[in-house]
Parts: structure tokens; sequence; C-alpha cells
């Protein structure tokens, strides 16, 4: 629910209230009309949103709320497109004072001049993810690819990293392949939602938020606040959850101790393809024990209305045919801008539902097959910020395999923003100082001025006419004075100033952990923002093995930083397969803070046990040993060192 007073609430529910709508109109030129109540034709406007479908409840939704409105305006309907239009609701206190509610932020789709009244439709931001996604491949939290997708279609985010890391999964790195389901940037919120247990809305103030199903209610509704009300004879819930692993073709059950209720289907989510199936199955769990919690029973009801619910609110219904004792959740809402508020909530009935719709098996067209000869590419993109600085930093990782050996090509394009370190330069400014000469008779006639004499111009030539009376050598002609010379100076000084420095960025290509010596590409940056290209030709590429280009990059003189969303690469070539299977390689990346060795050469004490279990179909046995004596630096101390795995 919308933050109001409590003065809000209590009228809201009078039997009798009073108040009015009020709207702002924006165009992309930035022009501004504002309207009243007396704008609005009666009975034309409405606002409806919903987070789930006709027939059951559903994660990871990402519907997008819609209005309608006929105004008397004669605004030119030309300069409505993608306008912006902002709805207020105003209702009157026990005081006499009006409290303002923001009822959303909406983009003008259509526009309709009639005689005498102009007619509005439009959607609110969720229609800007509808972008092609371009398959990237990436890894992130849940956070890091919201924020992808927010930054590509130009939406604020409502929450916090933090707030999106104490969610469930919120804090699980995902990943996500070239080929996929994915198609657009909502597509790729729908998917993150589900993992995150929630569903996606464009909140009031235009943001994109991710809420939950909760069981704390914020509204009672009487009889009296209902026009009419229907309800359900079950209450809808869920004991169990599957989820299709397109590797084995098979959907992945999970239920609780008592599996008596709803199976919730997840489809092929590309976030839950990867990884070993204990953290499959972790991740599947977590999502369960949250929707587990769901106890709603479904209903339709025409209400007074309380513009303050959003959808995904509690709420409990008493009187009448109501029971006070059970939930309800809104799932649906229209809101009559005047009149009624229709509010709806889904849900099947446990009792019908079929054993076989636990494990629906329906994949079909899941696996891609490597197709011989076929061009295929393999993309990437950073769902998080890189800092670079002195050492070599990962920007770009990409695995791929090809089912005949051949050759493949990199290409990558990298924006950073440089900040190069300033540079202070000293050196010496040399030149002339022109003395300008003074005319003798300038002190002569001071002279005569401190003596009384000349004080009157009897002779009436004026001072024009001794100005003129002086010939081009400096000679007076009236009174025979001459000018002093210039004179000139030579000078040198010291000067220091500071400007902007170069910072040199040079980059490292890696291919299945052997760095490549040649080329080694070196880019100078002065500060601000730069765009790295980059091409590498991979040849003699091994058939039916996982490769992986990795490429690294350290500046020096500086420092670089590169967004959300600024690196974009590819590997393409031929036969290159759909999907790679696990070769049994884990690579770790682990970064040890130095320690310092005393007088005494005594380290400071520094342990680390890392265990991991594989099951093998046979045991195999692998070691390590370190033999002879090893000197420390110029200490010139022997050490005893060896040991054996």
């Amino acid at each position: 629910m919308y933050a109001v007073s409590d003065a809000f609430l209590q009228a809201v529910q009078r039997k009798t209230r009073r108040y009015y709508w009020t709207g702002k109109i924006t165009t992309t030129g930035g022009a501004v009309y504002e309207f009243g109540p007396e704008d609005i034709v009666k009975g034309s406007g409405y606002i409806s949103a919903q987070c789930c479908g006709s027939s059951e409840i559903e994660l990871g939704t990402v519907y997008a709320a819609e209005f309608g409105i006929s105004l008397f305006s004669s605004i030119d309907r030309y300069t409505l497109k993608d306008a912006k239009v902002e709805l207020f609701y105003h209702l009157e206190l026990t005081d006499g004072s009006y409290e303002k509610v923001p009822m959303g932020i909406f983009e003008v789709s259509e526009a309709n001049r009639k005689v005498r009244t102009l007619e509005l439709k439009g959607y609110d931001y969720m229609l800007r993810f509808e972008r092609n996604f371009n398959g990237f491949e990436t890894i992130g939290t849940p956070y890091d690819f919201i924020a992808l997708c927010c930054k590509a279609c130009k939406v604020e985010m409502a929450q916090t990293k933090e707030q999106i890391e104490a969610m469930t999964n919120g804090t699980q790195v995902l990943s996500i392949y070239t080929e996929n389901d994915i198609e657009t940037y909502r597509d790729c919120l729908y998917y993150v939602g589900q993992v995150l247990a929630g569903f996606f809305v464009i909140n009031r103030e235009g943001k994109l938020e991710l809420r939950k199903y909760g069981m704390s209610s914020v509204q009672t509704y009487e009889a009296k606040h209902r026009f009419s009300s229907s309800f359900s004879d079950f209450i809808t819930r869920y004991t169990a959850i599957n989820s299709t692993n397109r590797r084995t073709e098979i959907a992945e059950y999970n239920a609780l101790e008592t599996d008596d209720a709803l199976t919730m289907n997840l489809g092929v989510n590309p976030l839950l393809q990867f990884g070993l199936e204990e953290t499959r199955e972790m991740l599947c769990r977590n999502i369960l024990n949250d929707i587990a919690q769901i106890r709603y029973v479904p209903f339709e009801s025409d209400t007074i209305g309380n513009p303050a619910l959003d959808l995904g609110d509690v709420l409990t219904f008493s009187g009448g045919q109501a029971d006070a004792n059970q939930l309800a959740a809104i799932t649906s809402m229209e809101i009559k801008i005047g009149g009624k508020e229709t509010l709806k909530c889904v849900g099947k009935n446990p009792l019908l539902a079929q054993s076989k719709s636990k494990n629906d098996k329906n994949i079909a067209g899941l696996m891609n097959s490597i197709e011989q000869g076929k061009i295929g590419i393999h993309t990437f993109t950073n769902a998080s910020t890189i800092d670079v600085a002195d050492i070599d930093k990962k920007i770009i990782s990409i695995q791929f395999a090809t089912s005949e050996a051949n050759h493949v090509q990199f290409f990558g394009q990298v924006m950073i923003n440089v900040a190069a370190k300033a540079v202070t330069k000293t050196g010496e400014a040399s030149g002339s100082i022109t003395i300008p000469a003074l005319p003798v008779s300038a002190a002569a006639t001071l002279d005569a001025d401190d003596s009384g004499a000349g004080s009157a111009d009897t002779t009436g030539t004026g001072a024009e006419n001794t100005a003129e009376s002086t010939d081009a050598a400096g000679t007076d002609t009236t009174t025979g004075s001459s000018s002093t010379a210039e004179t000139v100076i030579q000078v040198t000084l010291p000067v220091t100033i500071e400007t902007d420095g170069q910072a040199e960025g040079i980059i490292t290509y890696e291919f299945n952990d052997t760095k490549l010596t040649a080329p080694v590409p070196v880019e100078t940056w002065h500060s601000g923002k730069h765009i790295l290209s980059l091409y590498y030709p991979v040849e003699n590429v091994i058939a039916n093995y996982t490769n992986t280009f990795n490429v690294y990059l350290r500046m020096t003189g500086g420092t670089g930083k590169i967004e959300i969303g600024d690196v974009i690469a590819s590997i393409s070539g031929q036969s290159m397969a759909a999907k790679e299977a696990w070769d049994g390689k884990s690579t770790i990346d682990e970064k040890i803070q130095p320690f310092r060795l005393t007088a005494a050469i005594r380290p400071t004490a520094f342990t680390e046990v890392m265990e991991k279990e594989v099951k093998w179909v046979v045991n195999y046995y692998w070691g390590d040993t370190i033999t002879g004596r090893q000197r420390i630096g110029a200490f010139g101390k022997i050490m005893e060192t060896g040991g054996t795995a």
C-alpha cells in the first residue's frame, strides 16, 4: 500500500467522501498542460493493472499498467506522441484539507481527436523493456541483471542493492548463455523475478519495483464497502514446484514433506539451467519456501475504492458471504476515475489439480542441435561495474565449443571512463617588456604650473592645436621640446603548470589458460570516456572441447571504470555448439593480502582449508610434492620446505 496518513485511511472508508482527480501532461518537446476535474469527461477515465493471468498466481510477471481518459482540451494531438501523463487523486480529510496521492506515470500511445474532446490512452514504463536483449552471455547476481535491464531501457530502480540481496536467492550468482529463450529485456526481468520469487511492477514514481506475496493484511473490507462480491469455496496454496532442466529434458520436481496442494511450474528458466544439481535444487526450494506461505481465497469485488492500494496487497473481507479468517491478495485492479474500484484475486482449486501436471514434460524445441558448417556466435556483456587499475583485471570471459576443428574470431568493444593522473610540468617563459616613452614637455609644463605661469590659454590655440603641432619625429614644433625613447627589457621567468596526463591501457588475451604474447595492444588516453576496440583470430580450435577466451586490462598512469553493459564482445565461427558440456574443470580466483616478515622471519599466521567432494564412477588420486631448499630475498636464510598432498 502506498504510504498515506491515518487520516486518509479513515476518510477513504466513510460512506460519503469528497474527492477529485487532476493530472499533468508533459510532451517530449517540454510543453506542460495541467488539467483538473472540470476538464475530465465524466466516466471516461480508468487505470487498470495486474500481476497475474486470468486463472492462477504467477511469479516473475512483468505486466504493464494501462490508463485511458477523455479531456475537454484543444491540445494538438500530434504533439502528444510518447507524452508523459501523471494522474493524482485528492481526498478531503476530516479537518477540511485535501491529501494528494499520485496514481502513476504513463506514456501516451494513442491520442484521438473528437469534435470537443481529446481521447488519450497509454501504458506505464514497463513497455520500455520491450527491446531486444541480443542474447548476451553474462554472469551476475539478480541485482546485476536488474540494473543491466534498467540502464539499457532508461528506467530507474526503486530498490537498492542491499534490498534485492536480502530477498530469496538475492545473493546467488546466476548466468545466461547465448542459446536461451530470452528475446527482450522484459523476458530477462521475468526470469529474474521467478528466481527472486516475486513480480515486477512500475510504481507510482515511474520506477521498477519487485514485489512479493505476503500474509499481512493491509485493510479490511466490510459488507458496506462492497457493491458486489463473489468468493471461492477453496483456498489456493502451493506445496511443490518444478523447473525443466534443459540438458536432461526432465522437469525437476521439488515438494514439501506434505505434498497435497498445487504445483507451480516455472517452465524452462534460463537462469536455472547451469551449475550443479544441488545448486538448482537449492534455488528452487528457496522459491518454494516463499510461495508455500500463500493461502489466498480467490475473489472478485466491486468496492468503494481505496486509491492507496497496490498490486500484491493482502486484504481481509468480512460480512455477507465473506470469511473474515481468510486472506486474499490483489492480483488485478481497475479504478474508474470518479467511480468504483474492481479488485480481483485469481487462483486454482488444489482439489482439482491433476497429478500429471506436477511433472509437465512438454518441452518440445528446447534443445538446439549442432549444425555442421553453420556459423554460430557467442556474445558477452558485463552485468556489474568493473574498476581497472595497475593490475590485470578480467573484463571479458567467453566459453564456447565447436563440433569440428576450425578457427573462430573474437570481436569486442569496451567503453571506459578514464581518469588520468595529473602531470606537473616546469619550464621558463621569456619575453620582452616595453616601457612607453614620456614627453619632456610634460615635465616642463608641470614646473610652469607650479610657478603660476601658463595657467591660462591666452593664445586660444588649445590642447588640440598643440597636439597637432607635434611632428612625426617626436619634436614639439610649438615649444621645441622632444619625447624620451621607449625602453625594452628582456625578461625570463620560471613557470610551473599542472596538466592532464596520459593513462596507458595494456590488453592481454588468454586462450585456455595460455597468455597470448603477440600482439599486445596498448592504448593511450587522456581523462574522459573512450572506446576500446578489440579483435583477435583464434586458430586451431579443437573440436568437442570447452574453450575459454579471456581478455584482461590493466592501466598505468591512471585508472578506469567500465559501467554496467559497456562491454560488448562476441566469438563467431562455423560449427559452434549451442551449448557445451562441462569438462570437469573448475576455476577459482582468490586474492590474498600480502603478509609481513618480522626480523625473526616469522610470518603472520596464515591457514586455509578447502574441501570439495566430487562423485566419480571410479576413484582418482592426485598429488603434489615440493622439495628442496629455498632462499628468501636478501636475508640469505636457508629454509626447509616440503610437503605431500
